[in-house]
C-alpha cells in the first residue's frame, strides 16, 4: 500500500498537551501528545466524539520542536455565583453531590501552558487518507486548537512546498527536509544548530545503538466521554539539522531574519511534565 506524509505546523500563543491530567490541576507535556494531534485531525474531519477513530490510530507521527516555548502556570480561584458552598466529590443515596464539609466557598485551580511554542508534526499513513487529511486541515469542519479549546493557532497548520502538501518520504526524512519554522525574537539571540525530534517506533524504523527509545502513554482508545483511556506507544528521540538553522544573530544583522523562534535547549533540563531529558 502506497503511503504518504503530510506536515503540520503547530504554533500559537498558548499550547497545552496532556493525556493524564484531570480535575483542578491540568499539566502540560513539553511535546504535543498523539491524542492531541489525532484530536485535531478528527476535528478537521468533522468527527463526533463517539465516532470511530480506527483510521486515525493507524497513523505514524514524528514531532520536531522548532521552538520549545516556556512553561506558564495559570493560578486562579473559583466560587459559585450565588455564594453557596462548593460541591464535593461525594454523593448521597440519590446520586446528588454533597456540599463540602466543612463548607468550602473557594477552590484553587491551576492550568499549565506552553508559551510561544512551535512544533512541526509529520503524519504518515495510506496515501488516499493522508491526501484527504491535507484537504480537510485546510478547510476544517470544526475549529482547530492546540490541546485545549482556549489554545488557538496563530498560523495556518498545513505546510506546503509550492503546490505540494504531501510527500513520498519517511517521517524523519520529512522533518529533516522542512525548513526551521521558528524565529528570533530578541537582540543577541542566535538560531539553534539542531532540533530535537520524537518519532513513533515502527517496524520500518532504523534505530541506532545509542538511540533514546522510550514509551509514552498518549494513544487514545476513543474520544467518547464514557470510553476515555490511553494506550502506550514506543518512540525514539533524536536530532535533525533542517534548512534555516545557524542564521546570524539579531545583534549581528540588526534585523530579525524572516521565518526564523529559538529552540535552544538548556543543558540537561528535565521537566516534571515530560518523560524526555533534553540534552544539548
Amino acid at each position: 500500500m502506497t503511503r504518504r506524509v503530510l506536515a503540520l505546523r503547530l504554533a500559537g500563543p498558548l499550547q497545552a498537551w496532556s493525556a493524564t491530567s484531570r480535575f483542578n490541576r491540568r499539566e502540560t507535556d513539553l511535546w504535543p501528545t498523539k491524542s492531541g494531534v489525532l484530536g485535531l485531525l478528527a476535528a478537521a474531519q468533522g468527527l463526533r466524539r463517539g465516532d470511530s477513530i480506527e483510521q486515525l490510530l493507524g497513523l505514524a507521527l514524528g514531532i520536531r520542536a522548532d521552538q520549545p516555548g516556556k512553561l506558564l502556570r495559570d493560578y486562579h480561584t473559583i466560587s459559585t455565583l450565588t455564594g453557596d458552598p462548593l460541591l464535593s466529590a461525594a454523593t448521597n443515596s440519590k446520586g446528588t453531590q454533597k456540599a463540602t464539609s466543612p463548607k468550602k466557598f473557594t477552590s484553587v485551580t491551576e492550568r499549565f501552558y506552553l508559551q510561544d511554542a512551535c512544533f512541526v508534526v509529520a503524519v504518515e499513513g495510506p496515501a488516499d487518507f493522508v491526501n484527504h487529511l491535507a484537504q480537510v486541515v485546510s478547510q476544517p469542519a470544526f475549529p482547530l486548537y492546540l490541546g485545549r479549546r482556549s489554545c488557538v493557532l496563530s498560523r495556518p497548520p498545513l505546510i506546503r512546498e509550492g503546490g505540494q502538501v504531501t510527500w513520498d518520504v519517511g517521517v524523519r526524512e520529512l522533518l529533516e527536509r522542512i525548513p526551521w519554522q521558528g524565529r528570533l525574537t530578541w537582540p543577541g539571540q542566535s538560531a539553534p544548530s539542531r532540533l530535537p525530534v520524537v518519532c513513533d517506533l515502527t517496524a520500518d524504523t532504523v534505530v541506532d545503538e545509542d538511540a533514546d527509545v522510550d514509551e509514552r502513554i498518549d494513544v487514545p482508545i476513543s474520544f467518547a466521554p464514557s470510553q476515555r483511556g490511553m494506550m502506550a506507544r514506543r518512540v525514539v528521540a533524536g536530532w535533525v539539522e533542517p534548512p534555516g538553522l545557524g542564521t546570524p544573530t539579531v545583534a549581528e544583522t540588526g534585523e530579525t531574519p524572516p521565518n526564523t523562534d529559538t529552540c535552544r535547549l538548556p543543558n540537561r533540563q528535565r521537566d516534571s511534565f515530560n518523560d524526555f531529558e533534553l540534552l544539548e
